[in-house]
């Protein structure tokens, strides 16, 4: 829906040449123009008051691989509503576990993130949040193990998992700075009693499932002068002489070798940590430099975003595009391979997409290739690779085209992780829901054409099997099992998925994923579609004929704009980015204010630079014969000229492939005609009399 697109669960011609000093007035004018918006930074800022690791795909391995600490990561996405209202709690943990660090370290890396796609998909992460944790001194590439601890993400469930995490270390791989965890024993402690090495000894006592004492130690380590140790309450007759009547309790050794049981207000951990860090001579130690680098998130000004402005009336080719690339190329590449029910979801949701979808031809082209592609493969396992080999349109159908990077326009958020990915999977079901109503042909010999609630099951299976957002899934799951089996007609499921979805935004309405400049709102607003509001008994209420119409007409063809959207000829828009090297992205528009380029600032200035080579080098796009080529190419790479003959690598390959089956054919047929001869032969041979 225009006004609240997030689901919380989770023309132009070529490139111009342009001369020294036009390029550097438009510089100064993009640093002033009205039309440019800083976009404030994601979920978590690297370090500083969030003390959360932000890692990329850059420092993701350089950070886990070999580590002197263990790392608890979370892999998450940042336009994913549960993401979102998870990560005050998270921040929360990682400031509460800060001094752990040399231990144990909390971290982040956005899935949602360009950069970021192939390094989730190599750690095998299918939704979000997802939390991986990875042991110290490992020197072979893992996934890491995943954090199993329920729906329960509090940061007090999260900081005990992480204790036992550490605990499963073998004492060969701990962490150097992490002392050991295991409680010790009450003839451990006698000898402490004598303490003279000038340091205090601190010993917490507390029962066997307790984790205070485990806490306190690993909020000290980063401590000097204290050592800190526990010990468990079931030697009553050694706590009776220490004068301890109740768990848990701090007993405290100091440097000069007298020793009591301190007093604390609440025994709590914080307490106690809190009370050990303030004694005389305890100071902090100085922390190294960690042996990686980790790319600090952007400052608030150093990423700049076009703003597009919009009609909310309208519903634009752009935003439906968008969506589908995400969907194809970044959503569903984190399945290696489908087989089973993830295959024929994938199969049902591209046949009724390739059949509704309003979009322009080249898109409808690729989806139907890839729908027919689907159906005739005699295959019940398809690696991702294939499918997105078809996509990218590496066999170079002509026609074809699926822009290859998003470009929000009614989906555009105040701040990079609100809104986009979310809203065009609303506005594309909304889309389809109205399609099915307006063109009930168009499902026909699809197996669907009876079924009313065909877009809706679609959308379910979809959101079930590969949806990112596992919390926003299951809610959709919910209302689903509630009430989608009341739709009886087309007509209702437009309206089914309508009122669900302002169930939604009610939900979501002053959530943390909710854009302030687009709140969530019930949808359509009165100034939308007057007709669809009336008054009863003095209430606001719906009148559903008005809402039914306008929902067909909002989201019918008639009212989709292609303004935005992208030919196959046009370059690819990039963020701009304004970083402090001496390398300057410039976004220029066209005197027709209609296309943009992003222009590298040294690159165009250096004669050696290619970068107009790499602007009008286009690929020919020749029209193949047999489009369904990639059946027996399955992990098709770009091929090359072969001898300069213009043939390709696959093209060679056939041939060979044709060639041994025909010379094998050929024997066959030879050493059968030589058996079926000597067959007659004794048959019908009369001896002589």
């Amino acid at each position: 829906m225009a006004a609240a697109g997030r689901w919380g669960w989770g023309s132009g011609g070529g490139p111009r040449r342009w001369s020294l000093p036009p390029l550097i007035w438009m510089l100064l004018l993009a640093s002033v123009g009205s039309g440019v918006r800083a976009a404030g930074a994601r979920l978590y800022n690297a370090g500083g008051a969030d003390a959360v690791w932000a890692l990329d795909a850059g420092s993701v391995r350089a950070a886990t691989g070999n580590s002197s600490a263990a790392w608890l990561v979370q892999f998450y996405s940042s336009w994913c509503g549960h993401c979102i209202h998870y990560a005050p709690v998270w921040r929360a943990l990682a400031r509460d576990v800060r001094d752990w660090a040399s231990a144990i370290r909390v971290a982040v890396l956005d899935c949602a993130a360009e950069e970021n796609y192939d390094t989730c998909r190599d750690y095998g992460i299918h939704f979000y949040p997802t939390f991986r944790y990875f042991k110290a001194f490992t020197k072979e590439f893992t996934t890491g193990e995943n954090y199993k601890a329920g729906i329960d993400r509090e940061p007090q469930t999260v900081r005990q998992t992480m204790i036992d995490f550490l605990q499963n270390h073998t004492q060969g791989n701990r962490p150097p700075a992490c002392p050991s965890l295991d409680p010790v024993t009450s003839s451990d402690i006698s000898p402490l009693l004598e303490n003279n090495d000038g340091r205090y000894i601190a010993i917490l006592f507390e029962s066997n499932n307790s984790y205070v004492g485990r806490e306190v130690i690993l909020d000290l380590i980063q401590y000097k002068n204290i050592v800190v140790k526990r010990t468990l309450n079931s030697d009553k007759a050694f706590l009776k002489k220490l004068g301890i009547t109740s768990v848990p309790s701090c007993y405290l050794i100091y440097p000069n070798g007298s020793h009591g049981l301190i007093s604390i207000l609440k025994p709590l951990r914080s307490f106690f940590s809190s009370y050990l860090k303030s004694l005389p001579g305890v100071r902090k130690k100085m922390v190294s430099q960690f042996p990686f680098t980790v790319k600090p998130n952007k400052d608030d000004n150093s990423e700049v975003i076009v703003w597009r402005e919009f009609d909310k009336s309208k519903l634009y080719m752009a935003d439906l595009e968008s969506g589908l690339h995400y969907l194809l190329r970044v959503e569903l590449a984190a399945h290696k391979t489908l087989e089973g029910a993830e295959l024929k979801t994938f199969r049902n949701f591209i046949t009724v997409i390739a059949k509704l979808f309003p979009g322009r031809q080249p898109v409808v082209k690729l989806l139907e290739t890839l729908q027919e592609w689907l159906v005739s493969l005699p295959l019940d396992k398809i690696p991702y690779n294939a499918i997105l080999d078809l996509v990218n349109n590496k066999m170079r159908i002509s026609g074809i085209f699926l822009p290859n990077h998003v470009k929000w326009v009614g989906c555009q958020g105040s701040r990079p992780e609100l809104r986009g990915y979310t809203c065009s999977l609303w506005k594309l079901f909304h889309t389809l829901t109205v399609q099915a109503v307006v063109r009930p042909r168009a499902l026909a010999n699809t197996g669907f054409e009876d079924n009313p609630q065909v877009v809706l099951q679609i959308m379910r299976r979809y959101l079930e099997t590969f949806f990112g957002c596992r919390e926003c899934a299951q809610h959709f799951e919910e209302m689903a099992k509630e009430s989608m089996d009341s739709v009886k007609t087309l007509d209702e499921a437009v309206l089914w998925l309508w009122k669900t979805h302002n169930i939604v935004n009610n939900m979501l309405a002053g959530q943390p994923s909710e854009d302030p400049k687009f709140p969530k709102v019930q949808w359509p607003t009165p100034e939308l579609c007057p007709g669809c509001h009336e008054e009863i008994k003095g209430l606001d209420s719906w009148n559903e004929v008005q809402v039914l119409t306008f929902l067909k007409h909002h989201y019918g063809t008639k009212n989709i704009l292609n303004k935005y959207a992208e030919d196959q000829d046009e370059p690819n828009e990039i963020i701009l980015e304004t970083k402090q090297e001496s390398k300057v992205n410039v976004i220029l528009k066209n005197p027709n204010g209609k296309q943009e380029l992003n222009l590298d600032l040294p690159n165009v200035l250096d004669p050696e630079s290619h970068i107009l080579d790499k602007l009008n080098n286009r690929p020919d796009r020749d029209k193949i014969e047999h489009p369904y080529e990639s059946k027996i190419h399955i992990e098709a790479k770009q091929s090359g000229s072969f001898l300069g003959t213009g043939f390709s690598n696959i093209d060679m390959s056939l041939c060979v492939l044709l060639y041994v089956a025909s010379s094998v054919f050929l024997m066959i047929m030879y050493f059968f005609s030589r058996m079926r001869s000597k067959w007659w032969k004794v048959k019908y041979y009369r001896s002589p009399v």
